[in-house]
This record gives C-alpha cells, sequence and structure tokens, in this order.
C-alpha cells in the first residue's frame, strides 16, 4: 500500500538552527545569525538568552529534560550510541515547593561528572575524579524524545582530553591556521572565512531478526559471531546488492523510519540502499562539517539500533559479524573548505576562484607528503577491533597506506616533479550505451579505485578503511592534523621566497612512492609496498602502538592536538579496547561451547566432544597469558590476543563448526547463519 504523498514538512524540528531557532530566539529580541559563530557562549547575557529560547521550544515539543552530550575515549563498538550524558530537569522549585521550568545559561555553557569513571589512560584517579564539559557550540542543540542534548567537549580538571570531539575541534584549529597562512602566502586570502573539513559518512549495517539474534550469546556480548558453520548460500550471485528494499521483511519499514526520525533531527540521510552481503544495508548523508558530521553520525548509530528493536529487528553495527561475507565499513569522504565555499580539492572550482593554477597541484603534492609521512597514524586511526577481519578482504583495502590519485592526474602531478606546471582540468568522456533510444552521458575521465584505502575521487579522498562501529573523530583528527603539518611546511617555505612550483617538485620527489594506482588487492603488493617504504602495519594493536613514538609527539606537540601525555593516555585506552574486545569475545566462546554446543553434540550422539574440552582448556590458559602480560605491557598483551583471536579462536571455530555441520537443526540451540542472513527466504515472522 502507498505510504501517503512526500512530504519534507517537520525537517530539521528537533535542531535548533535556522527557522526553528529563530522563532523561539526572536521572542528575546535575537534571530538564529546569533548562533552563526560560538561568540555568544561568551557573553553571559546572550547565553541567558538563548537558554530561555530552548527552553521555550523543548516545553512546546514536550522535553523537559537536558544533557550535555559527549563522546569519551574508547566507547566505539561497546557503547550503546557511543555517547555519554547526564539527564538533568529542566525545572527549579518555589519557595512553597511548587515546581516551574527553569534553564540558564551557565547550566547550557557547561557542566561536570566523574572524569575517573571513563576510560582516560590513567589521566584520572578516583580520588582526582573531575570530569569537565562545555558546549559546542558549532554543532546544533538537538531534541529527542523528552530530552534536549547538547554536543560539549570532555576534559580533565587539568584540560586534558577525555573524549574524541575536543581533538578534532583541535585539529580543526590547526587546519583552518595552517591553511589560511598557505593560500595567503600563494596570494589567495580568504578573509574573515573559516577553513575546515567537509566529510560525508556511509554508514553500513547488518539487519537481522530480532528472535534470533537474542539466540546469539556472541551477538549479544561481542556484536559478531565467533561460530558458525556458513549456509549453502552466501553472497556468490550478489543478488542483495541494491536490490529492492521489499516489504516482504520488516526492513523497508524500519530504514523508512530511520529516514524519517533522522529527517526530524535536521540529519540529511540522502542515500538508502541494500549492500552486497545477505541483510546487508547502507545509508549516507550529504557532506558537510566534519564535526558536526561526526556528531550527527552517532546519532544515526543510536538510532539505526533503536528502531530496529521496534520492527523485530536487531542492527549490527561492527565492522565483521559474520564469517564469510562482506563486512561494514564506514567510508569517510574527506575535503578541505572554506566558509565561503571552496572546497580545496576540487581543481575547476580552485582555478576559477583563486587565478591561480599553481594552488591544487601544491595542495595535492603536499597531501601525498602527509600520506607517505603519516601512514602509521592514518593506520592507527582505523585500528578497530572489528576491522581485524575486514582489512584486506573483499569488501575493504589492505592494511597499507597509499593512495590512488587516478592516470591522469598522476601524468599532471609528473609534470610538476619534472618542472613543467599547466592546469589541471578534469576531463569527462562520453559513454554510449549501444541504442539510440538510451541516450548518451557524460562520465569522468578515470574509473573509481574501490581496491585503494584513500583514493582521490575528484573533489575529495575517500578514506574506504574506517570501520562501521567507529566514532570517526579519530580519523578525521588525524586527517586534520597531517595536512595541517603539511601545508604548515609549504607555507613556511613560500615566506621564505621559495617557488610554489619547486616545493611540490621536492614533496613529489621525496613521497610520491605512496601513490598506487594498481589493484590494492593483488597479494604481490603488500609486499612491494614495503619495499617502497610505504607504511604498512597488519595488525591493528601495533599501529596503535606507534601513538606515542617520537614523531607522532612530535607531531601532535606541534599542532596543538595532544601532549606527550594525551598520546600515552589514549594509546593505553586503545590498547585496552582492544584486549577488553578479544577478552570478552574469548569468554562468550568458552560458554557458548560449555552451553550450547557440547549439549547439543550429547544430545545428537555426534561423538566424543573432548576437542571441545581441550578448547575451553586452551581458551583459558591464553586469557591467563593476557592477564598475566597486561600488567608490565599493554602492547604485549595486545598481541597475545591478536594471535588468539585470529589462529587460535578460528581453529576452533572450525571444530564448533564441523559439528553443527552435522547436527539435526532441532538439536542445535544457537541461531544458524541460514537464520540470521536471509529475511527475504526466511522472514522473521515464521520463526515469531
Amino acid at each position: 500500500m502507498s505510504s501517503g504523498p512526500a512530504t519534507t514538512e517537520g525537517f530539521g524540528s528537533g535542531c535548533f538552527k535556522g527557522a526553528v531557532a529563530d522563532k523561539y530566539l526572536s521572542k528575546y529580541g535575537e534571530s538564529a545569525t546569533l548562533l552563526a559563530n560560538g561568540n555568544w557562549t561568551k557573553d553571559m547575557a546572550k547565553a541567558d538568552i538563548v537558554a530561555k529560547a530552548v527552553l521555550d521550544w523543548a516545553v512546546d515539543n514536550g522535553a523537559s529534560v537536558y544533557c550535555h552530550w559527549f563522546q569519551p575515549m574508547g566507547s566505539s563498538g561497546v557503547r550503546h550510541g557511543n555517547s555519554g550524558q547526564v539527564h538533568q530537569s529542566m525545572f527549579d522549585f518555589a519557595a512553597d515547593g511548587t515546581p516551574f521550568y527553569s534553564f540558564t545559561g551557565e547550566q547550557l555553557l557547561q557542566g561536570e561528572t566523574d572524569g575517573s569513571s571513563y576510560p582516560n589512560g590513567g589521566m584520572r584517579a578516583t580520588h582526582t575524579a573531575g570530569g569537565y564539559l562545555s558546549i559546542d557550540p558549532s554543532s546544533p542543540i538537538f531534541l529527542r524524545e523528552d530530552t534536549v542534548f547538547i554536543p560539549a567537549g570532555f576534559v580533565s580538571y587539568n584540560g586534558d582530553a577525555l573524549d574524541e570531539k575536543t581533538p578534532l575541534h583541535r585539529a580543526t584549529t590547526a587546519l583552518d591556521k595552517q591553511t589560511k597562512r598557505m593560500l595567503k602566502a600563494m596570494g589567495y586570502d580568504v578573509g574573515s572565512a573559516s577553513v575546515y573539513a567537509n566529510i560525508g559518512l556511509e554508514q553500513e549495517i547488518f539487519l537481522v531478526p530480532r528472535h534470533a539474534y537474542y539466540r546469539r550469546p556472541d551477538l549479544q556480548f561481542t556484536g559478531r559471531t565467533i561460530t558458525g558453520k556458513f549456509p549453502a548460500r552466501g553472497q556468490e550471485m550478489s543478488d542483495h546488492y541494491m536490490a529492492p528494499i521489499s516489504r516482504a521483511t520488516a526492513a523497508f519499514e524500519c530504514m523508512r523510519q530511520i529516514q524519517q526520525e533522522c529527517f526530524k533531527m535536521g540529519i540529511p540521510l540522502k542515500t538508502r540502499h541494500r549492500e552486497v552481503a545477505p541483510n546487508q544495508y547502507e545509508f549516507a548523508p550529504m557532506f558537510g562539517n566534519a564535526i558536526s558530521q561526526v556528531d550527527q553520525n552517532l546519532m544515526i548509530m543510536q538510532i539505526i539500533e533503536e528502531v530496529a528493536s521496534e520492527h523485530g529487528l536487531a542492527a549490527l553495527l561492527q565492522e565483521k559479524p559474520f564469517d564469510g561475507i562482506n563486512g561494514s565499513g564506514k567510508h569517510n569522504n574527506w575535503s578541505i573548505g572554506t566558509s565561503d565555499g571552496l572546497n580545496l580539492m576540487n581543481p575547476k572550482q580552485v582555478n576559477a576562484k583563486t587565478g591561480n593554477a599553481e594552488i591544487f597541484p601544491l595542495v595535492m603534492a603536499a597531501m601525498v607528503s602527509a600520506i607517505d609521512k603519516h601512514g602509521d597514524l592514518m593506520r592507527l586511526a582505523i585500528a578497530s577491533p572489528g576491522n581485524d577481519f575486514r582489512l584486506g578482504a573483499m569488501e575493504a583495502p589492505p592494511a597499507v597506506m597509499s593512495t590512488y590519485l587516478g592516470p591522469s592526474i598522476t601524468e599532471f602531478m609528473n609534470n610538476v616533479k619534472n618542472g613543467t606546471l599547466g592546469t589541471y582540468t578534469p576531463q569527462k568522456k562520453p559513454l554510449n550505451f549501444g541504442t539510440d533510444s538510451i541516450p548518451s552521458i557524460e562520465v569522468p575521465a578515470e574509473d573509481r579505485n574501490r581496491t585503494s584505502p584513500f583514493p582521490y575521487g575528484g573533489n575529495r579522498f575517500e578514506f574506504r578503511a574506517a570501520g562501521s562501529s567507529q566514532n570517526v573523530a579519530m580519523v578525521n583528527t588525524v586527517l586534520n592534523t597531517i595536512a595541517a603539518e603539511a601545508f604548515g611546511i609549504v607555507a613556511d617555505r613560500l615566506e621564505k621566497g621559495d617557488k610554489a612550483l619547486s616545493i611540490a617538485q621536492d614533496l613529489l620527489t621525496k613521497h610520491d612512492k605512496c601513490v598506487f594506482n594498481g589493484n590494492g588487492y593483488d597479494p604481490e603488493w603488500p609486499d612491494e609496498a614495503v619495499k617502497r617504504g610505504v607504511w604498512r602495519i597488519d595488525a591493528g594493536c601495533d599501529a596503535i602502538n606507534e601513538l606515542d613514538s617520537a614523531k607522532n609527539v612530535d607531531l601532535f606537540e606541534k599542532m596543538g592536538i595532544f601532549s606527550a601525555r594525551e598520546c600515552e593516555a589514549r594509546k593505553s585506552v586503545l590498547l585496552g579496547h582492544y584486549i577488553g574486545s578479544v577478552e570478552m569475545e574469548a569468554l562468550t566462546m568458552i560458554d557458548m561451547i560449555n552451553q550450547h554446543v557440547i549439549p547439543s553434540v550429547k544430545r545428537a550422539d555426534l561423538g566424543n566432544p573432548g576437542k571441545l574440552n581441550d578448547a575451553v582448556k586452551t581458551l583459558k590458559g591464553a586469557i591467563a597469558s593476557i592477564h598475566a602480560a597486561a600488567e608490565s605491557d599493554e602492547h604485549k598483551a595486545a598481541q597475545i590476543a591478536r594471535k588468539m583471536r585470529l589462529e587460535t579462536m578460528v581453529s576452533i571455530r572450525d571444530v564448533i563448526d564441523e559439528f553443527e555441520g552435522r547436527c539435526p537443526p532441532e538439536d542445535w540451540t544457537l541461531a544458524t547463519y541460514q537464520e540470521l542472513l536471509f529475511l527475504d527466504t526466511h522472514p522473521e515472522s515464521d520463526y515469531v
């Protein structure tokens, strides 16, 4: 049946900006232009006006609670919504005990919570526990159900970053400063405009029947299946990819409601479709400022999980919830722009707006140098536990930090390297369908390269290796920081009188070894990359260990992002997150063997379960080894955990899956891949 007429009414009604903010601020003699920058936060009288307007808006929408909404370190993949919040009622009491609505500028601007109870890498102890919150005026206040959410940064009493947002702001500030310096030295002054990263985040997920999810302790506790015999059908036919989002299952209504709830909050989810793997889906928004886009993506993830539950489904956000089929990523499309509309990654626009054909090749040369120097940090930024199983498979690039520029830009940059500077203009070619009844179209002169971790796509770079469960604030903190450093180096030389062409030549001569336009899935490429001197770090825990290397501490301190102390603490949090994730998986596997697999094997009389009893002993011994190592060396403990996860647990899984393959369905108590993966042919209603 029809869903009724399409409408944009209500879009952004849950977001305090634009016309929504105008309506309420006008009552106090202000307008939404007050929120255009953060200056109002420095004037308590203005802050009080914003607070009154927010309160009126909240009450009109049935909300009476507010919270400062922040992003603790180490929350990716384990914390629902990846955020922290303490809800406070927006009322006070008169002398006679009568309640009345009250919300002040001071309450709006800052908050406080317990900083020692969040992952902090030793920067907070129980007896020095303060964690302090300050509003982020660059990301709109939003409302959902009865609560007003105030995006905020989260730091310790000493100002150490305890969150993911504060470093991203610092990196954005560095990018703004160094890009302006470089452009001004090349004769283009952006004036009062600001410079920041724009991103578009694709979000891949799996939707599985909730009743089957409840029969999988591993999905409930770890987000992925640690056992499971592969069914007779997988993704061989790619029949799920871009297929109709059918009303025959709950997936369509679920995705539609997710989109509608996001619309209310001003989140412009532009795209929805089926992905390659069975039961895999994707949402993608329009591009926007990296800081607000990260915030919106966290809310998208939370909404996806909550709405799925209302439709008898469970949403899986982990990078590799199923073995043998594609995992899920979150492609981080990244570019650098100015608030007056210049995209530095768009050569046609750069040439037209600045009138300087040297700017684009110099920007690209600087980016090549940044990728080559700091591939370790790029690898670190996507070192989520789930990516251990995804990177290098058919749906994700390898753990080699190269970039794809494409033949025409590579040829152009080679000419620059050899001392010839022209004007780069993106080329297009006509594409004929071989029939007069379908019109020809124009397409880019170069095809896409989905095997590169960081390909250039005509007006942006796409960091394809980011994991689906991640908060990608760290991804963009790294990209902004390494770009800021590269632009700062260029600015230093320009200000000393060096010519742009000569700077670009030097950068390309030294660093263009990281440009690889070939097939990133070629099994020979990772070894070839090492010979070239391109960063390759196979293990995520080894990449994390590079965070406080001398090179990286120097970079982060120089650019004002992290102190050495913050680098060391963040490394500890990330390693602890990795170790904890693996330990949960191992403990869950032990319980599944004891409580499900062995009883099923005995009930079906499948033979001696001795191998399973031995597996439990092996896992317990490995966990003990991890604990012992963690007391003195978290990196070593993470390496032991990784080996247990990718070798020991994989071997044990083979044993379990062999038993499953011989066990009658009525005797196997765990939900199978067949039940979990095929909504179209095994509708959830058949099992309810």
